[in-house]
C-alpha cells in the first residue's frame, strides 16, 4: 500500500483510470460468463440485483467522501454523480433545468462503443440503468425520483446513450 502512498498526482490519475477500467472489465466479464451460463435475461436480471447492492453502496462513498450534506438535492447528486466509478471512462454531462430537474447524459459510454466499433447492436442496458440510476439517487437524498429519458433497446438520439431526468415534487 506504501507503493500506492508514495506515488505523485499524475500517476494517481491514471492509476485510477486504470482502477476504473480494471473495475469495468470485471463487471464484464462477470456478465458474459452468467451469460453464457445462463442466458441473457438471467443475466440481466442479476446484474440489476447487484447494481441495486452497489449503487447506494457506492453513492454513500461518494457521499462521505465529498462531505454531502443529507437530503443535499440535486445539486448533491449531480457532484455525486461526477464521482462515479466510470466517470474517468465515459464522457457524461448534467444540467440542472429552469423549471428544477437534473438531467443527466452518458455521451459516451465505454461499452456500448466499444459495441459501436464491433458492429454489434446497443446492449439494452435501460432496465439495469432504472435500478441503478434511482437507487444511486435516492441513497444521496431519499426525496428524488428518477425517470428513464432513453436508452437501449429505446432508440436514443447521437449525443448520448442514456438519459435520466431526476426531480424532487
Amino acid at each position: 500500500m506504501s507503493a500506492i502512498r508514495d506515488l505523485p498526482h499524475d500517476r494517481l490519475r491514471v492509476l485510477a483510470e486504470t482502477f476504473a477500467k480494471n473495475w469495468l472489465a470485471h463487471d464484464g466479464l462477470w456478465f458474459q460468463a452468467v451469460e453464457r451460463a445462463y442466458g441473457l435475461d438471467k443475466a440481466i436480471a442479476l446484474d440489476a440485483e447487484a447494481w441495486r447492492l452497489f449503487s447506494p453502496l457506492e453513492a454513500k462513498r461518494i457521499k462521505d467522501f465529498l462531505g454531502l450534506p443529507e437530503n443535499g438535492g440535486l445539486e448533491a447528486l449531480r457532484e455525486a454523480l461526477e464521482y462515479r466509478l466510470y466517470a474517468v471512462l465515459n464522457r457524461q454531462t448534467a444540467e440542472l433545468t429552469a423549471d428544477g430537474k437534473l438531467r443527466f447524459y452518458m455521451n459516451d459510454c465505454r461499452v456500448q462503443s466499444a459495441r459501436k466499433k464491433k458492429g454489434l447492436p446497443d446492449f439494452p442496458c435501460r432496465s439495469v440503468g432504472i435500478v441503478e440510476y434511482s437507487t444511486f439517487a435516492k441513497e444521496i437524498d431519499p426525496r428524488i425520483e428518477t425517470r428513464c429519458l432513453a436508452c437501449p433497446p429505446e432508440e436514443h438520439p447521437d449525443t448520448f446513450f442514456c438519459g435520466w431526468e431526476f426531480s424532487i415534487d
